[in-house]
């Protein structure tokens, strides 16, 4: 997978510039109006989700972190640019075994309605821990995202945390995986948060999906 310098360089300003935290939803009614297009992040619990979000836009406390799975249980948002060009949608983390079956019903249905509803919504970007490869669970938000005709790209978290040739062999298993999926991107993008590793192609492609 290759991005152009160029489209490169033109992620890079635009991530460089203004972003910001614009509101928290628990439940539908509170979401922001479909005014810009939205790109969103969804992984399972401790995937590393927010530290990617955070080096994605090179700030620190962008996205909080937690050592606790399961604690982000709305959908997040941040506008990027001035004047606002797209917004960055935070999805609450999934697979967390302690919570409640009630917050795992009520987490189910914001997830799949807004999935389904939101108009402005351009892409998901699906985290997956490189030392685990696709889980149950990560086969469960895709088989959503499927159904719900939502284009979306696997990534890989964590990559520095690996060897080089198991991170080849969990980046050709996840790209197989891809293939199969009817909503799927075809090509994987592998990460690491601490090392900066695919950080500029992640911007690239999050700008590629708004257009």
């Amino acid at each position: 997978m290759s991005f152009d310098p160029e489209s490169l360089e033109t992620a890079r300003k635009l991530f460089a510039g203004p972003v910001s935290f614009l509101k928290s939803a628990p439940a539908l009614e509170h979401l922001p109006s479909p005014d810009a297009p939205e790109v969103a992040f969804a992984g399972r619990s401790n995937v590393g989700k927010s530290s990617l979000l955070n080096a994605l836009t090179n700030r620190n406390g962008l996205a909080r972190t937690s050592n606790t799975p399961g604690r982000t249980q709305e959908l997040n948002f941040f506008d990027v640019g001035d004047p606002l060009r797209f917004r960055l949608v935070d999805m609450p983390g999934y697979g967390f075994a302690e919570a409640p079956l009630a917050v795992v019903k009520k987490w189910r249905f914001l997830v799949n309605d807004f999935l389904r509803g939101r108009v402005v919504l351009k892409r998901a970007f699906v985290l997956i821990d490189s030392r685990h490869g696709i889980k149950a669970v990560d086969e469960e938000i895709m088989a959503m995202l499927d159904g719900a005709a939502v284009s979306y790209r696997l990534v890989l978290t964590k990559a520095d945390k690996v060897k080089a040739s198991e991170l080849a062999k969990v980046l050709a298993a996840t790209e197989a995986a891809a293939r199969k999926r009817t909503a799927a991107h075809p090509e994987v993008i592998a990460t690491s948060s601490e090392g900066g590793l695919g950080i500029p192609e992640l911007r690239a492609a999050v700008l590629e999906a708004i257009g």
